[in-house]
């Protein structure tokens, strides 16, 4: 049997998602239609509005469906001029900044310093890292931008913390919230932005049309997708207030411990810094991340080489060059991303496994 060790990148359809999704494909109305099938299927978007801010802990109004968060986030990057990023954002995100990047330290954290965003209509620092699972407190940036000249609006990836931290937007300072449904077990091809009560988008709306989403993105709406996003969103709510992750985090520690013992030279990135409860970045110098992912594929087990989100490129990770690792280490990187359903077997068998792999690497370099 394989073993799935790649959640970042796409979590696995919840049950509970299945059956909104199924439910919902037999609705025949328009969401925007007055007649009874419209209604039912208006009811069905705005359920999932609530249960989508109910993860999130903003009201419902605040919550614009999209395609996904890469949608979101050119959404919200329309509302300034200049937007000024850390230095190991996600490419959505990365892609809209300007050249000057905020620094971060050894571990990936923002180091505190706010001169790159002079001027800035928007900055933008991630709640947690796809690749390493580092985690950022965004608040002391929040309030360091409030005290701005310029008082530039506060992006804050949410993609990765949502559904496994006790993330919430009233605690994170930010202005806008990215968040993606399948990365907490809803359909790939939703997501949303969520925005500060008072901003105004609709003026920035890149979708014209029909009026959909309060005029901020036009387009009739996905109606399975947006009820499988609900369902998932609320419950990932739960299990994150049933502590469920706190048992991944087991799971993660004991797959370093396991292969820390078999390897001297694997680094384990941010290990002591805060972080996402099921991730692992595991460099082991010279062996390459991409020859590390194609063995365990062929051995049963899918990891990944860094974030997904690169139409299937396999390079040195931006995220770990900036983090001050140098290249042949960047390129050396693997990430292992565990799920609720990950067992103790599953982390031993991919630990056996990967360590006789790492033996013969060693052997042929020696």
């Amino acid at each position: 049997m394989r073993v799935y060790l790649d959640h970042n990148a796409t979590t696995p359809l919840r049950a509970e998602a299945r059956t909104a999704m199924i439910a919902a494909m037999d609705l025949p109305g328009n969401p925007s239609s007055v007649h009874a099938e419209g209604r039912a299927a208006k009811a069905v978007v705005e359920r999932a509005r609530v249960q989508v801010a109910g993860l999130v802990g903003c009201d419902p109004v605040d919550v614009i469906f999209t395609s996904g968060a890469t949608e979101a986030a050119a959404l919200a990057a329309a509302m300034g001029a200049r937007m000024v990023t850390s230095a190991v954002e996600h490419d959505a995100v990365l892609s809209w900044g300007q050249a000057d990047r905020l620094g971060v330290d050894a571990h990936g954290v923002w180091d505190g310093d706010l001169t790159a965003a002079a001027g800035a209509d928007l900055v933008a620092l991630q709640a947690a890292n796809s690749e390493t699972g580092v985690l950022q407190q965004t608040m002391p940036l929040a309030q360091q931008c409030w005290a701005m000249e310029s008082s530039p609006y506060v992006l804050v990836d949410a993609v990765q913390a949502l559904g496994k931290t006790r993330f919430k937007m009233a605690t994170s300072g930010a202005d806008f919230i990215l968040i993606s449904a399948h990365k907490l077990g809803g359909p790939k091809g939703i997501g949303a932005l969520i925005i500060k009560r008072g901003i105004d988008l609709a003026e920035h709306a890149l979708l014209r049309g029909g009026g959909q989403e309060m005029g901020r993105r036009s387009g009739t709406e996905n109606i399975p997708a947006i009820a499988g996003f609900g369902a998932a969103a609320k419950a990932a709510a739960a299990d994150v207030s049933a502590g469920r992750w706190e048992e991944v985090a087991e799971q993660r520690d004991l797959l370093e411990a396991t292969l820390a013992d078999a390897a001297s030279l694997t680094i384990f990135v941010g290990k002591g810094a805060a972080r996402l409860p099921n991730t692992s970045c595991i460099i082991t110098p010279g062996w390459k991340g991409e020859t590390q992912v194609m063995q365990m594929d062929l051995a049963g087990f899918a990891i990944s080489a860094g974030s997904a989100c690169s139409s299937g490129k396999v390079r040195a990770s931006a995220v770990l060059r900036a983090m001050g690792f140098d290249e042949t280490q960047a390129a050396s990187a693997i990430r292992v991303s565990l799920g609720l359903n990950t067992t103790r077997e599953d982390i031993l068998r991919f630990a056996t496994s990967w360590t006789a792999k790492l033996k013969k690497h060693e052997t042929r370099a020696a």
